[in-house]
């Protein structure tokens, strides 16, 4: 989760994650070199004495500068296009998690093991311990092993909400009457963050996702000891 003094995006949990700070830090690398470029043309446009009154055109100038910026298009078009298609990609899922928005809370299905269901509410202000994050942390987390690909699939009994987890590179929209899905893979174990990032209501920040990534053997324990 994001920490003080953290200016950069948080460490990537998942493949997904990390090919989209690859692609953050690659389209930044080309806006640097045209904010250079543009800002150096300009500081000499500024201080230079060049007058000429009688230029009408620069066929061969004009060119160049529609050419180039359409090159650069590319360079960022490529991967974007490329990531995309990875992000709606889904390769054989191991577990399917279904996640339903409720104002002001999550409920979720585990529907391969026994049908396991439960809600999932932020822990009040009054009712934190001391390793509790405020407005984040959950009476009922998410479990899921690590090392798998899970299919989660998302809807809404009310209004639009949006579940996201940033670390893990998803957020998908949870709207009433529609069935919408991603796919995630998580690479390590820990504990990962999240809220609902759609303007919902009144209390739409305060449905805060918290999922718990364990080995494959702690989860099957678990999945025996819930049912």
């Amino acid at each position: 989760m994001a920490t003080w003094s953290n200016f950069n995006l948080q460490n990537g949990a998942s493949p997904l994650m990390e090919q989209i700070i690859f692609f953050h830090d690659h389209t930044l690398i080309i806006l640097i070199m045209i904010t250079i470029l543009v800002s150096y043309l300009m500081l000499n446009l500024f201080f230079n004495k060049y007058i000429n009154r009688f230029l009408l055109e620069g066929q061969l100038i004009e060119m160049i500068w529609t050419i180039l910026p359409a090159i650069t298009l590319i360079f960022i078009a490529l991967p974007s296009l490329r990531l995309l298609y990875l992000l709606d990609e889904l390769n054989n899922p191991l577990i399917t998690l279904k996640s339903i928005g409720h104002q002001w809370y999550w409920s979720y299905e585990y529907s391969d093991f026994h049908n396991i269901e439960f809600d999932s509410y932020m822990i009040p202000s009054n009712e934190l311990s001391n390793n509790n994050f405020r407005l984040l942390d959950v009476d009922n987390r998410i479990i899921l092993p690590m090392n798998n690909q899970i299919r989660i699939m998302v809807t809404a009994t009310d209004v639009i909400h949006s579940w996201t987890i940033p670390s893990l590179g998803v957020k998908v929209d949870a709207n009433p009457g529609r069935l919408n899905q991603t796919n995630f893979f998580i690479n390590r174990p820990g504990i990962f963050y999240g809220q609902c990032s759609e303007i919902c209501g009144a209390n739409h920040s305060f449905m805060p996702i918290v999922i718990e990534s364990i080995s494959i053997k702690n989860f099957i324990n678990w999945i025996n000891n819930y049912s």
